[in-house]
């Protein structure tokens, strides 16, 4: 375990050395905590909890936005903490995902959040990539929406369920540039499901 005192050296020692999970305060001197954040996010997928004092829920939003994990304000108990701080790992662990994953045209590099479908690649905002990975978890089967929202932004998430659709929209709108990749399919009142021809 190890901390850092502003942004910079935080983003430093993301750069410089593996963790398991980056604890991060946005009130931060130097580089924002949103900036250390963007940083991170551009290179990684090492699970994200911001603690924070600033509750206003613009704030908690736009860390959620940019990849946080989890949101947790200040002041909190470290039961909490610690219990919000397990969640994260355990969506992350090891072994949920293999490096690639294919269907049909479409191949996801999970250490590199890209997406090939045939010979072209595409960078995927974390989100993104998250719910395109629960869906090729599971092909054909339909993932509910509490599922999505529980699996990819987590138990604290409080913001708007549209967020999901928004995600598929743009996940749709990649695979249909090509013939070959599946497709995602509505089950009106239920969720999502992935499926190839």
């Amino acid at each position: 375990m190890e901390s850092a005192l502003d942004g910079r050296g935080g983003l430093e020692a993301h750069r410089t050395r593996r963790h398991d999970l980056v604890l991060l305060d946005l009130m931060l001197p130097g580089l924002s905590g949103l900036d250390v954040l963007r940083a991170i996010r551009a290179d990684s997928t090492v699970p994200v909890i911001v603690v924070s004092a600033k509750d206003a829920e613009a704030d908690i939003v736009s860390a959620l936005e940019l990849g946080a994990d989890d949101y947790l304000t200040k002041p909190y108990s470290v039961r909490e903490l610690v219990a919000r701080i397990r969640a994260a790992t355990r969506r992350a662990g090891p072994g949920m995902a293999p490096d690639t994953v294919t269907l049909g045209s479409l191949t996801l590099d999970v250490g590199a959040l890209k997406l090939r479908l045939g010979d072209e690649e595409h960078d995927l905002p974390k989100k993104e990539f998250e719910v395109l990975s629960l869906l090729l978890e599971h092909p054909g089967r339909v993932i509910t929406r509490e599922e999505f929202l529980d699996r990819v932004w987590g138990f604290a998430w409080a913001g708007d369920t549209r967020s999901l659709d928004q995600h598929i929209r743009r996940l749709r709108r990649r695979l249909e540039t090509d013939p070959g990749a599946p497709r995602i399919e509505t089950v009106r009142g239920v969720g999502y499901r992935l499926v190839s021809d």
